[in-house]
């Protein structure tokens, strides 16, 4: 199978974060690599993120980082294959130095083909969004609010997950008609570089 067709599946997870107008939009590229049939391709994606968090916080005080995906579009094809439908899609958050998690929530949502959910896995706040999302559908991702302790001193900033091929940041599957037949599509990816989204101070 060629992947070369499989570079513009990068245009599947365009996740553009919106909060409040007082937050600066960054755009961050992710690197990524797709991978079926024994073979891979490297691409990447450029990203806007918008997030929101206080600019300050009482030591051992409460604040929460808010993060409010805008709507987005399946591509229907990739390189002339068929997208039949998206899976599996996994955004991690690590959760930042000087904080400790309390708890994470969703709201809204639309189009997901299934239950999104979210969990503390190890460092990492995890949004999965199981599928599947049919080629060609709208669906918007819910808004991730999650709550943090801030810790008695230093700053806490917020960042984007991934920082290897081998620790990646993002993940989904997506499955293509290649021959009439359907292939599983594996796409793994990091912010490269990775900027700071939100600071807190403490304090």
């Amino acid at each position: 199978m060629k992947l070369a067709g499989i570079a513009s599946l990068a245009l599947v997870p365009m996740l553009m974060f919106a909060t409040n107008a007082s937050a600066a939009p960054q755009t961050i590229t992710y690197k990524l690599r797709a991978s079926a049939a024994g073979q891979s391709s490297d691409f990447t994606l450029d990203q806007g993120v918008d997030a929101s968090a206080p600019a300050s916080v009482a030591p051992n005080g409460t604040l929460k980082v808010t993060i409010d995906p805008a709507p987005n579009k399946i591509p229907s094809e990739a390189g002339g294959r068929q997208v039949r439908e998206i899976k599996g899609l996994a955004l991690r958050l690590p959760v930042p130095a000087n904080s400790k998690f309390q708890s994470a929530s969703l709201a809204g949502g639309a189009g997901l083909g299934g239950t999104p959910s979210i969990a503390l896995q190890g460092n990492d706040v995890v949004l999965s969004v199981p599928g599947p999302i049919k080629g060609g559908a709208d669906f918007e991702l819910p808004t991730v609010t999650i709550n943090l302790q801030a810790g008695g001193t230093g700053t806490i900033t917020t960042k984007l997950g991934g920082t290897s091929y081998d620790a990646p940041g993002l993940t989904f599957t997506a499955v293509v008609t290649v021959i009439g037949f359907p292939i599983n599509a594996a796409a793994k990816g990091y912010p490269d570089p990775s900027p700071v989204l939100t600071t807190t101070t403490i304090g």
